[in-house]
């Protein structure tokens, strides 16, 4: 085996980087960057060769036409937002090369006209025409042009753009959000419809100041040009003895072609700015939308070849150029004429004409379409669909987007999206919830009022409409809005009506999460976990338990209100009783012990404490013998008359103590508490039942009676 050198070590006894060590770092994008505005700075500091100048002024002169190419061939601008920035490097990078030419142009001007270089040279003589005068004049009208023409309408154009793209936001804001809320996009989708909006508005307005790059280098190029041409002189004729008439032609074509070599590729990126905002609107690319919008009118082409022709006859006009644009357009609007002059087809012959040639199965609407259902729809009465773009409130959608959030902080998954639409058979206030397209709620609000409730219960005493609150069913009553002082004087509590509704739709949800955590809701949980959590996942799924078997364990959780979040904790609780029993029951007891710290900390009191009833020995005798069946198959049998004792007797202890403040839990043996649960949820559904095993070693407890 070959031994590798080690590398070289430094005094500190770090190692040397090695060659390729440096290249890697180059060929990093934020390294070559740096590197590149440092290269930029040495140009205003460096003197540099005559021919690492004509290299750069090369690379500037290409790399403007890459930026102007690139701005024509952008679909939208959003596609080049880079270029604000590019603007910035490539004004620097002009910048220093004029700079880098000034100096050698102050320092060797006397030697002849390629003291600065050849591109410089070139550029002077054959802009300049062999008079010095031209060139000046040439320079001036480029610089005129560059600056006061197409640079100040870009401005305005960006300037423009920025304000009203900002002021459009909120509306453009609002329809993202009605979008998503009705279901047309998903939640992905929208988060990339905002951050485009956010884009853009952030794009036109770096541009607005990026302009201001392009008209400062006018301006220092003007500046650098008269200073040239008066330095040059000066010390052509004083330090070097030239006579005045030599000095002024050497040192002025050199001045006038260094000024021209930067400026030629600032008014080339001039118009790449002037294409890329001017285009908004407009979809796809430059040549494309010219072709389409201008050369597609046979009338407007007609006319342009009667006007050429027209002047093409004027004395002393040349005949050669306006007939042959006067024959080409006639041409153009002759055969877009005749393509007008076809018989169109009608929509039923584009249509037949579709359905021959496409399979009549394809025509006709999948049969799937009809099975597809919303898992939570919120419809709406005609008056009530202000909620969803109420700007003086609270908006519904964001209250409902805020619920989803935090029922998937509480409870450990996402719910699904809700689907917000108007449904004219409703009251004009009212609003029914379904879930499954079966409706799961329903209630009534009323815009422009609020709703207030007696925190003991009791009827308000307020003038106003009495009603029901939909949520919880307490008494309550609509009252104006310039009565919320004196409510909240008489320590009622008050809701807006969207409030009203986000309540309810939480209650509902709430009841319905067992039924909400479907099989691919599962499965996204399990591929959202982290990486060391998916080796469990991949020892447990689907050897040891299936996905089936873990959504039914997941779903009984979520039907006592038992949090999923701890997904982990649950997966290692399958991994430990599911090789020892098939029985789902078996199975959510063990978890459920596991989750023994959640548990006691979810329904502890207010000091702490966890507040408990206990069964009675009794009872619990009486469940353990009442049970007949194995496994899966085992099922309570107690009779009726002492299942109505026991619920008597349950009713009785809690509301004692619901009467002294506290909420209490039931804490009942392992072996009874599923069938204990199944029969409290019927009559008392909020009452939490806990096994002894869900009592974690560090939880305090307090008795409050017992069963």
């Amino acid at each position: 085996m070959t031994d590798i050198p080690a590398a070289p070590l430094l005094k500190d006894g770090m190692a040397r980087p090695s060659g390729a060590d440096i290249r890697g770092w180059l060929m990093r994008g934020e390294v070559g960057m740096a590197v590149g505005v440092i290269g930029v700075i040495l140009l205003l500091i460096l003197p540099i060769p005559k021919f690492l100048l004509d290299l750069l002024l090369a690379i500037s002169l290409v790399s403007s036409v890459l930026i102007l190419m690139t701005a024509l061939m952008m679909k939208r601008p959003l596609d080049f937002a880079i270029f604000p920035t590019v603007l910035l490097v490539s004004t620097l990078f002009r910048l220093g090369l004029n700079l880098a030419s000034t100096r050698l142009v102050l320092s060797h001007g006397h030697e002849g006209h390629d003291a600065a270089g050849q591109v410089i040279a070139a550029f002077g003589s054959l802009m300049m025409g062999g008079s010095f005068i031209i060139g000046l004049i040439i320079f001036a009208i480029i610089l005129v042009v560059n600056f006061v023409v197409i640079t100040k309408g870009s401005t305005r154009i960006a300037e423009v753009s920025a304000r009203f793209t900002l002021d459009s936001m909120p509306g453009k804001q609002m329809a993202i959000d009605a979008d998503l809320s009705a279901g047309l996009i998903t939640e992905d989708q929208a988060k990339l419809r905002r951050k485009e909006l956010e884009q853009e508005s952030t794009f036109f307005g770096a541009m607005d100041g990026a302009s201001k790059f392009v008209r400062g280098d006018a301006v220092a190029g003007l500046i650098i040009v008269f200073i040239n041409v008066i330095g040059g002189i000066l010390i052509g004729v004083i330090q070097h003895g030239l006579p005045i008439g030599d000095a002024a032609n050497t040192y002025v074509q050199l001045s006038v072609g260094d000024g021209l070599v930067t400026q030629v590729p600032a008014i080339i990126i001039s118009i790449a700015a002037g294409f890329l905002v001017s285009k908004a609107g407009v979809e796809g690319s430059a040549d494309k939308a010219l072709v389409s919008q201008l050369a597609t009118n046979p009338v407007s082409l007609g006319v342009v070849a009667g006007a050429s022709a027209f002047l093409a006859v004027i004395p002393g006009m040349p005949i050669i150029p306006f007939m042959a644009l006067a024959a080409g357009a006639g041409f153009m609007a002759w055969r877009l004429g005749r393509a007008r002059l076809k018989p169109q087809p009608t929509e039923a012959e584009i249509a037949a004409a579709a359905s021959a040639g496409k399979p009549k199965e394809d025509v006709e609407e999948p049969i799937g379409t009809a099975l597809t259902i919303d898992e939570v729809k919120i419809e709406l009465g005609y008056s009530l669909l202000s909620l969803i773009n109420d700007l003086e409130g609270r908006r519904l959608t964001d209250q409902v987007r805020a619920l989803r959030r935090s029922m998937a902080q509480e409870y450990g998954f996402v719910m699904p999206s809700v689907r917000i639409l108007d449904n004219m058979r409703l009251g004009t206030q009212g609003y029914a919830i379904r879930i499954k397209e079966m409706e799961a709620g329903a209630g009534e609000v009323r815009l422009g009022q609020l709703l207030a409730m007696d925190p003991a219960g009791r009827q308000v005493e307020l003038p106003g409409e009495h009603t029901k609150e939909p949520a919880f069913g307490l008494p309550a009553t609509w009252i104006d809005e310039s009565l919320r002082e004196e409510a909240t004087f008489r320590g009622y509590t008050i809701v807006d009506p969207s409030t009203v509704l986000t309540t309810h739709l939480t209650e509902i949800l709430k009841e319905n999460m067992a039924d909400l955590l479907s099989f691919a809701a599962v499965q996204k949980l399990l591929k959202e976990l982290d990486g060391e959590e998916k080796k469990l996942v991949d020892e447990l799924i689907p050897t040891v338990v299936t996905v089936t078997t873990l959504q039914r364990v997941l779903q009984s959780l979520l039907r006592e209100k038992v949090s999923i979040r701890d997904l982990a904790a649950i997966l290692e609780g399958l991994a430990e009783a599911a090789p020892h029993t098939t029985s789902v029951t078996a199975l959510v007891e063990h978890v459920r012990a596991r989750l023994s710290r959640q548990l006691c900390w979810q329904h502890r009191g207010d000091d702490g404490a966890l507040p408990i009833v206990t069964l009675s020995p009794e009872w619990e005798a009486a469940f353990a013998e009442s049970l007949i069946g194995q496994g899966e198959d085992r099922q309570l049998a107690m009779a009726p008359s002492r299942l109505q004792d026991f619920i008597r007797n349950v009713r009785d202890v809690f509301e004692r103590a619901a009467m002294a403040g506290e909420t209490a839990v039931l804490l009942t043996g392992p072996m009874v508490r599923p069938y204990v649960r199944s029969i409290i949820e019927r009559f008392r559904g909020q009452t939490v039942v806990m096994s002894q095993n869900e009592v974690h070693p560090k939880a305090r407890l307090r008795t409050i009676g017992t069963v």
